[in-house]
């Protein structure tokens, strides 16, 4: 069933209790009506012949369509459609005697004179829905639809003091969208004349945006109604990159939701295969697909869950040969290994780019989380430990085992992280290393300093290169194998 809004004509409020408009579910015009009914039933013999045909001094219109020029009754509703009763009135018909009176409450401005306006500070709201806005839309508008512009406006436009213009096709529902701004709160709303269509006539300047077709918009709906991210910051997620290192138990949960959340690039790095033994916390493998190459049983993973993005595969081990080529197309780089010689490699080269580096790791009942990220002033990996232990004191998750749940919890975070940074909302972990205690069920924050003397980020450190810790780290851990 489509969410929708009905108008009520003056002459007929008295039988809705007095409402201006009223929210309904419905799938057809006729729906719709009967739903009206339902909830008001004197109101249906107003408008309704016993028959159940539209009396005939009653006009029905779907956004600026009358019905009998669609298909009547039968005309189907989407989500946002708002459907506007008319009927006949004394001294004219029933539509020309509302816009009349919309026109004598609501200024009515130019194209021209709205662009001028809009220069000087006003805002410019383009009410039309998302198929319409997708052929052209003034630069700079706030693209919020008629459908739910009572529920959007005030996230968008918080000042209820400043000039808002409302536009739509042709100046008919950009009248009803700024009475309802009105009714709101909003001091001063103008209704620009003639609509987008005489925009373009006038020459004057729009731009053809970037617009989520109809699968896109379902599939992100939730991240729609947030106006933190919206629209615009949907489509920042699905032009973003995003590297994981390691596509195992912490790479898992991270790749899952980032793909779900619509990140369009992922890159997977992991030179092992799926081992049975890894089914216990690596989520995105199965049974029947040990020994499969990680990123392509990750592949396949993800293409099911969201195919409309890319993953880019890299098996291979992650080297000082390789890491800077595979890391420099990325924005951010989340760090899933399990051992020391990758760890170092993956901060030195996000050092040397530029780029945040989402650290995770885990260990029996305990997980860490840490954005480093020197190019925002915060420490890198090097600050924290600028030297591997003894192979005797950093045992491997194989050799000390870890609760399966674990890494769910710690990549589910570096998974926020990363969306955080991409959208640029909230505090990223800069500086502070966030602690889990599964045991205790208990998260604490520790704060992390950037070393005055690091070798690697300090102020006017000159990039050493990259170290080969081949050497002292254990052999269990020399190689990529994700936690």
């Amino acid at each position: 069933m489509s969410k929708i809004t009905v108008h009520i004509p003056s002459p007929l409020r008295g039988d809705v209790g007095g409402a201006e408009q009223l929210q309904l579910q419905a799938d057809t015009v006729g729906g719709a009506l009967k739903a009206l009914g339902v909830a008001h039933p004197g109101i249906l013999n107003r408008l309704l012949t016993p028959e159940g045909e539209v009396r005939p001094f009653v006009n029905l219109f779907l956004g600026e369509d009358n019905i009998l020029a669609l298909q009547g009754l039968e005309t189907p509703l989407k989500d946002g459609d708002v459907l506007t009763i008319i009927p006949a009135v004394a001294g004219g018909s029933g539509k020309d005697c509302r816009l009349q009176s919309l026109k004598r409450s609501i200024p009515e401005i130019t194209p021209t004179e709205a662009l001028a306006l809009q220069a000087k500070g006003a805002v410019l709201i383009d009410v039309r829905e998302s198929e319409e806005i997708a052929q052209g839309s003034p630069a700079g508008a706030y693209r919020l639809g008629r459908g739910y512009l009572e529920l959007r406006v005030e996230q968008s436009v918080p000042d209820f003091n400043c000039t808002v213009l409302t536009l739509c096709g042709s100046g008919t529902r950009s009248l009803f969208a700024a009475e309802s701004l009105k009714q709101l709160g909003y001091g001063d709303v103008r209704s620009i004349a003639g609509g987008f269509n005489r925009w373009k006539d006038e020459g004057l300047p729009f731009e053809v945006p970037q617009i989520l077709d109809g699968a896109a918009r379902s599939r992100y709906s939730r991240h729609l109604l947030m106006p933190e991210i919206g629209e615009k910051g949907q489509q920042k997620l699905m032009a973003s990159k995003v590297l994981l290192v390691g596509a195992g138990g912490l790479g898992s949960p991270a790749s899952l939701y980032l793909a779900a959340a619509g990140v369009g690039t992922l890159g997977l790095v992991d030179h092992d295969v799926v081992d049975r033994s890894n089914l216990q916390r690596q989520v995105l493998h199965r049974d029947d697909r040990v020994g499969m190459p990680k990123v392509a049983s990750a592949r396949q993973t993800l293409a099911a869950l969201n195919p409309t993005i890319r993953i880019n595969e890299y098996e291979s081990r992650l080297e000082s040969r390789n890491v800077e080529e595979i890391c420099r197309d990325y924005e951010v780089v989340i760090d899933g290994s399990d051992n020391f010689p990758t760890r170092y490699l993956v901060n030195d080269a996000c050092v040397k780019l530029g780029l945040p580096n989402v650290y995770g790791a885990v260990y029996r009942f305990e997980g860490q989380i840490c954005v480093f990220w020197p190019a925002r002033s915060g420490p890198c990996y090097r600050c924290l430990y600028p030297e591997p232990p003894p192979p005797e004191l950093a045992p491997s998750c194989a050799e000390a085992g870890v609760l399966g749940v674990l890494p769910g919890v710690i990549g589910l975070l570096q998974a926020v992280e990363a969306l955080k940074i991409l959208l640029k909302l909230g505090e990223p972990l800069l500086g502070r290393m966030l602690y889990y205690d599964a045991l205790k069920a208990s998260f604490s924050e520790l704060k992390l300093a950037r070393r005055s003397h690091c070798a690697y980020c300090s102020e006017g450190a000159v990039f050493p290169g990259y170290v080969n810790y081949d050497q002292t780290c254990s052999t269990a851990n020399v190689s990529l194998k994700s936690s």
